[in-house]
This record gives structure tokens, C-alpha cells and sequence, in this order.
């Protein structure tokens, strides 16, 4: 099995910006170009960016543009998520250069989609499985799901889902640690495959996460501890690498020619 450091871009308003337990209200820009901080990234050993469109997230109009932009800037496999209801975002943005979709409210409302894009290509579906506390949240974690976390995650390994991301809502954005639990729920009913996110604020957090990955933990997305300067991808990979996985995402030692595409 391999282990994946997803680098996390959110964007609002054409910014690169974080949010507190995904309140909208709490927010702050951390770059007012997020193409750079793309750049950035990968230049500090990103070899995975995970993007969110939070405007489309809470239908409030999207960056589809820049989003494509950093697809084109970042020379690595970019996993997008928000907003995506229908067949044709998911479509839209596999034709921007996506290498996975992350879909959540269309998972609830539109099982008979989530079917048919299995069917096509099961690697580049993401199923969110967003959780506060075991209840699984959607339309931008502002309702019930109508479901808990281990009975999603179960229903979604019988649909033949491969990757699930498991974001703990009260956690993201502040810090305090991922939250164990919910991810050992998921682990328990899913598997291999369970990407975790929210709450990582140190290097520590990644290393504490060792015992989940024994389980199947796939990989875990990582925001604010980047973005904010505190850690970089190369100290992430270094703190993964004890986990004794076949594979950590790491740098290539190829040089990065201008524009931010691999050397050859």
C-alpha cells in the first residue's frame, strides 16, 4: 500500500483562503494568488494538491478558471472537490486535467450518478464523506445527511467506491489534531482507502496517525500547516516514511523546469 500527502488549496473569491470548522464567516485569505502558492507547494515536495472550490461548495459561484490554472501550473496529480452536483461539473472539471473529483451532495441526492461514473472510471471518483461528529454533513456541511459516518462508509465500499475522504468538520481548519475516532470508524466499515482530513497542526499529527494507516489509512490532506509556512511537504514525507508503507509520495529528484512542470 501507498501513503499520500495531499497538499490542500481552498478558494474563495479568486483567493486561497481557510476556514474555521467550515464557518464561511471565519475565514482568512492566506494568498492572494493561489496559482503561486500551487507552485510553492510543489516546490516544497507537494506531489499531490488537493483543491476545494468553497464558492461552489455553498453555491455562491465558483473558480473553475484559476482551479484550472493550477491543474496547468502544478505538474502533479490535482484532486478537486465542491460544488460538484451534477454529471456535467464532474465532467467540466475532468476536462480541466483533474486527477480525481471529490463528490459529496450528489452522492446523497444522486446515487444513480455516483453508479454510472463508478462504472466509467472508479480510480478518479472521491466520495466526502464530511462527518460533525458520527453524522455525516452536506450542501457545504450545512445539513444532515441523514446518515453516520460508519454506515456511509460501508454502503460506499458495496458501490464499489475506492477512495473515501473523511473530513471531521469540528476539527478542519483549527489545528487540534485529526479526530481518531471517526477515522477508525471509517477504516472499520471502509478499509483500505480512507483519506483523512481536518485538524492536522503539526508534524506530530502526521506521525501520530501511524496506528490508522496500519488499518488502511490511504492518506491525509494537509492545509494550514502548509499554506501558513509551518511545515513543508519534504517534513510531512520525512515524518510518513517511519510508517513503513511500500510508497510515500516524495520528491522527485528531477530538477522542476520554469512554469512549474517537471524536468525531463
Amino acid at each position: 500500500m501507498s501513503f499520500t500527502i495531499y497538499a490542500a488549496i481552498d478558494l474563495a473569491g479568486g483567493k486561497a483562503v481557510r476556514l474555521w470548522q467550515g464557518q464561511r464567516a471565519r475565514s482568512r485569505v492566506v494568498a492572494d494568488d493561489p496559482v503561486a502558492l500551487a507552485r510553492r507547494l510543489v516546490d516544497g515536495g507537494a506531489r499531490f494538491l488537493h483543491v476545494v472550490d468553497l464558492d461552489a461548495a455553498f453555491a455562491d459561484g465558483e473558480n473553475r478558471s484559476i482551479i484550472g490554472r493550477i491543474i496547468a501550473a502544478a505538474g502533479v496529480p490535482v484532486q478537486v472537490g465542491g460544488g460538484v452536483r451534477h454529471r456535467t461539473g464532474f465532467a467540466a472539471l475532468v476536462a480541466l486535467g483533474a486527477a480525481r473529483v471529490v463528490l459529496g451532495t450528489l452522492v446523497v441526492e444522486s446515487p444513480e450518478v455516483l453508479t454510472a461514473l463508478l462504472a466509467a472510471d472508479p480510480e478518479r471518483v472521491v466520495v466526502a464523506a464530511d462527518a460533525r461528529g458520527s453524522r455525516v454533513v452536506t450542501d457545504g456541511w450545512t445539513r444532515d445527511g441523514g446518515e453516520d459516518l460508519a454506515g456511509m462508509a460501508a454502503r460506499m465500499r458495496s458501490a464499489g467506491v475506492r477512495h473515501v475522504l473523511v473530513t471531521a468538520v469540528e476539527k478542519d481548519g483549527t489545528g487540534l489534531g485529526p479526530d481518531h475516532t471517526a477515522l477508525a470508524q471509517a477504516l472499520a466499515a471502509f478499509g483500505s482507502g480512507v483519506i483523512a482530513s481536518g485538524g492536522v497542526g503539526s508534524i506530530d499529527d502526521v506521525a501520530r496517525l501511524a496506528p490508522l494507516v496500519a488499518l488502511g489509512l490511504s492518506g491525509v490532506v494537509v492545509g494550514s500547516l502548509l499554506v501558513d509556512g509551518r511545515a513543508t511537504p519534504f517534513d510531512l514525507i520525512r515524518a510518513a516514511s517511519a510508517f513503513g508503507v511500500g510508497e510515500v509520495r516524495a520528491p522527485s529528484p528531477e530538477p522542476r523546469a520554469p512554469g512549474g512542470r517537471e524536468g525531463k
